[in-house]
């Protein structure tokens, strides 16, 4: 078990879950009414299971890819720490988990799981024909506060869950530039697409600020879709201020601090938007 947790790094769940928080917090809003306790824990678990399974099958896939790099070829698929009847039983129990929840929140969801499930199963493959694979992982991610939304009846056609999912897919794509730079020269001689390995290391985290700011402007736009008041900007406010400082400290020649910029920064990040939210929710 400690070894399956690992292999979907289930600590990272903190990059997205608030965002799912945030997406069923204003979608309650957007019908009148607070989440119910039910409805958090099934999100939860939606979210959890959904994510394991993206996981299992990124490891999976990348089992080569991550055999020939050095800062991966520890990982518990690549070195044969965990049998494949293991992995995919994992799996199975992760997606039955998904699916589960799915069946307990909104109808809708029940419609709509598949498409979630889709950009999941792609996702993998992206890396292997374009450098646009850090913003369909973004989407990935992006589709957490959309979920939630329409997982407590709020109504789809609301562009502020899109505006909200548009936000975090950028903020993604961003930092997980940052992410690629550590695996630069192996992308390289691999043939791996990614920002860094196309396009070069110093425009890669000049794409990383431009995205930060367009997240930014993302989330203030939302803030006004969903009517929010001072304790959601004053949040917003300290998160740009984050991402300043996460960008300041990775540069082209120093690239000794990816993973406190990648790991530290943006988990807090997710945690003072989602602080700021409701916060927003339960006093302005």
């Amino acid at each position: 078990m400690r070894l399956l947790l690992e292999l979907v790094k289930f600590e990272h769940s903190i990059f997205a879950l608030p965002y799912a928080y945030i997406g069923a917090l204003y979608g309650a809003a957007a019908v009148g009414r607070w989440p119910t306790w039910a409805e958090i824990g099934w999100v939860t678990v939606a979210m959890v299971g959904a994510r394991a399974f993206a996981f299992v099958v990124n490891r999976a896939v990348d089992k080569e890819i991550d055999a020939r790099n050095p800062r991966t070829a520890g990982r518990a698929v690549p070195a044969g720490l965990i049998k494949a009847g293991e992995l995919w039983a994992f799996a199975a129990v992760m997606l039955a988990a998904f699916l589960l929840a799915v069946w307990q929140l909104a109808p809708v969801t029940r419609l709509l799981w598949p498409l979630v499930l889709a950009a999941f199963l792609v996702y993998p493959y992206t890396k292997r024909f374009t450098w646009l694979c850090h913003y369909w992982l973004g989407l990935c991610l992006g589709l957490a506060p959309v979920g939630a939304w329409v997982a407590v009846g709020a109504p789809i056609g609301d562009p502020a869950p899109w505006l909200l999912g548009a936000a975090v897919l950028v903020w993604t794509a961003g930092f997980d530039i940052i992410y690629a730079t550590q695996d630069y020269e192996c992308d390289v001689r691999d043939g791996v697409h990614s920002v860094p390995a196309d396009l070069g290391i110093a425009p890669g985290l000049l794409m990383t600020r431009a995205l930060h700011v367009l997240t930014v402007v993302l989330f203030g736009a939302a803030g006004l879709l969903v009517g929010a008041g001072w304790p959601y900007y004053a949040a917003l406010t300290i998160a740009a201020g984050l991402l300043a400082y996460e960008n300041g400290i990775v540069t082209a020649d120093d690239l000794s601090r990816v993973d406190a910029a990648f790991f530290t920064f943006n988990g807090i990040i997710a945690m003072v938007v989602f602080a700021g939210v409701l916060a927003d929710r339960l006093f302005a």
